[in-house]
Parts: structure tokens; C-alpha cells; sequence
């Protein structure tokens, strides 16, 4: 009988590659994070646990990286991130109700070098985002928001304001609210497929406004459906996930929903 000695080492196929290669799935499709998910904890812990899920790209929402940060810490912050091993693509949601508020989410974006900005601006401001846009060349994916919302409930309220726009303008189509509005995200998603830049995926307990996040593949959607269609389409975005539930403990719902895209991924 071999007796266990401390110089024991795993086998090399033990060791963990890099979160961008770690399965079949994200060959197919950029799996990435919406910070949101973690709100109630700090910077540091919000790196870890999106490391620990094995995802590399991330969206931050303020509470990670306030929009008021000096340029001094917008960078130190985003050094952190970079040593990390981790993508900061983009921001948002961002809520834009005055020039001012405009003016400050391209400066911010610019200043950490995100790509993109995802955000709801006032429909009055439109003109002047797309000004911006232009200027910085950063990339800006309307956000919507389901029931309650009257200014983008849907991706159509979305596209309608901005299809005469730079195309660097589009559309972060949650499908969740989309669900909850009661449209079949597969359909809105094929429909709008020239000006998708961004997707928040999840799943939701009802097709109605009383639907709530769930861990995916126990709610309503057809999340096997909506990816294949992600990849009929050939997105090249991110598709990240954003889970509202538990927001006092949501690692492991939200592990159980990468941990099953996954798997869907890797039999598509």
C-alpha cells in the first residue's frame, strides 16, 4: 500500500485554465457578468466570486465603480480589475436625465476605457448621446426595463428611438423584462438583431409583471431556444448575467445558472 507524502501534487489536469477557455460553451458565446448581481458587496469580493464563477468580462454597476470617482481612482480601480484577469467591457445601467448626467457617463467610460456604455438615457437627450458617441467612439446599448417602465419597456421602444442613429447606438436586450412584458425574447432578439450590442440573460418566474429572477432553467423561458438563436444570429456581444435574487447570498444561484448555460452550450 503507497503511503500519501506532503511533496504530493495534482496532475497537470487538474489545474484550472484560464476562464475563457474553461468549456466548450464560451467558444460559442462571451459569457460576462452584470455587477449588479453582487450590489451588496464590495469591490474586492465582486472580483473574486465573478472569478470563482469562472467568467472573465464584466459590466460594472456604480456601486462598484461610483460614477462621481475621480480620474485617479476610475484608474486605480480599473488596474485592479485588469491584474484580476478580468475585462471591464462596460458600465451601466446608467440613467442619463440632463446633459450633465450624459457628459459625466462618456467622461467616466472613457477615462476607465470601457467600450461600452449600457444606459437609459431621456429620450431629449438622444441627439446629444449620439454626439457623444461620435466623439468618443464608445458604444451605447439601450436598456429595457420591462412593466413600470415608461420610458424603455421594451426593445421596440428602443429600436423607434434610435434606428436613424449611429450604429454604434443599439440595443442591451434584457430578456427577463422582456419576458415579464410579454414578449417571447427569441422573436424580439431575431427582430432586432442589426442593433443587439449587449444581452442580460436570466430567467424569471412568470410571463407577467408579478415574474421575478430565478435561477435559470427553472423559470419560463427557453433558455436552450434563446442561445441557439444567439448563435443563429452569429452575436458577437457579450451575453452576461444578471441575477436579482438573493441578493444577500446570490453566488450560488447565479453559479447554478452559468453552471447550467454551460451546459446547454456545450450540446448546441
Amino acid at each position: 500500500m503507497l503511503a500519501l507524502t506532503g511533496c504530493y501534487s495534482k496532475p497537470p489536469y487538474f489545474r484550472r485554465m484560464p476562464a475563457d477557455q474553461e468549456t466548450m460553451g464560451e467558444k460559442k458565446l462571451n459569457l460576462g457578468l452584470a455587477s449588479y448581481t453582487f450590489r451588496n458587496f464590495n469591490l474586492e469580493d465582486t472580483i473574486t466570486m465573478t472569478r470563482r464563477l469562472g467568467l472573465s468580462r464584466i459590466c460594472f454597476k456604480s456601486f462598484h465603480l461610483p460614477l462621481e470617482s475621480s480620474k485617479e481612482q476610475i484608474q486605480a480601480t480599473t488596474k485592479q480589475v485588469q491584474d484580476a484577469g478580468l475585462d471591464l467591457y462596460a458600465c451601466g445601467v446608467v440613467y442619463m436625465k440632463s446633459e450633465t448626467e450624459v457628459n459625466q457617463a462618456f467622461d467616466y467610460a472613457r477615462t476607465a476605457g470601457i467600450r461600452m456604455i449600457i444606459g437609459a438615457p431621456d429620450h431629449d437627450l438622444l441627439e446629444l448621446v449620439n454626439k457623444k458617441v461620435q466623439e468618443y467612439d464608445i458604444q451605447l446599448a439601450i436598456h429595457n426595463h420591462g412593466p413600470g417602465d415608461e420610458i424603455y419597456p421594451s426593445p421596440q421602444s428602443v429600436y423607434e428611438r434610435i434606428k436613424v442613429l449611429d450604429t454604434r447606438i443599439g440595443l442591451c436586450i434584457d430578456i427577463g423584462h422582456t419576458t415579464r412584458y410579454g414578449l417571447d425574447p427569441i422573436i424580439e432578439t431575431e427582430k432586432y438583431a442589426d442593433r443587439l450590442l449587449d444581452v442580460h440573460i436570466k430567467d424569471v418566474s412568470a410571463a407577467s409583471a408579478e415574474g421575478s429572477t430565478i435561477e435559470m432553467g427553472r423559470g419560463v423561458i427557453d433558455i436552450p431556444g434563446y442561445l441557439k438563436t444567439l448563435l443563429k444570429i452569429n452575436y458577437q456581444g457579450v451575453a452576461s448575467f444578471e441575477f436579482e435574487k438573493d441578493e444577500k447570498d446570490p453566488l450560488p444561484g447565479v453559479a447554478e445558472s452559468v453552471g447550467y448555460v454551460r451546459g446547454v452550450l456545450d450540446t448546441l
